[in-house]
């Protein structure tokens, strides 16, 4: 049934096909609340392993996060891989902006908080935002 799905697609691509082929087979949940339970039950999984500091634990139960996800997406009509690209893009865009305020002030990176670097962060996505209008 998996045949066909490539070990050299993007982690997220590869998921994505791998369910929806074995969800044309019937093995599936039938709503996905179901699947949005399970993203719940592996995060929780995800935080028990972090807590427990057992990292090859704590990378197994990411992964489970994250396929329990592309499933939810896959759930919902969302391709995750395209929604990670535009939120890569988005990030690139924002902190790039950042970058370019921090340097016109004339000081460093560490003359800034958190939320002052976040300040110009917000500024970005308004920015964006009234660029979409």
């Amino acid at each position: 049934v998996l045949d066909g799905v490539s070990q050299g697609l993007p982690a997220l691509l590869r998921a994505y096909k791998l369910q929806s082929k074995a969800a044309k087979v019937g093995f599936d949940w039938q709503d996905s609340e179901f699947v949005w339970a399970k993203v719940q039950e592996e995060l929780g999984e995800l935080q028990e392993a972090l807590q427990a500091g057992d990292k090859a634990a704590a990378e197994s139960e990411l992964g489970d996060v994250l396929f329990a996800v592309v499933n939810y997406a896959r759930h919902n009509g969302i391709e995750p891989e395209v929604a990670l690209d535009g939120t890569n893009n988005r990030f690139a865009s924002r902190f790039n902006y950042v970058e370019k305020q921090v340097e016109a002030s004339g000081k460093t990176w560490q003359d800034f908080t958190l939320n002052e670097l976040d300040e110009f962060w917000n500024q970005a996505k308004e920015l964006e935002r009234k660029s979409d209008l």
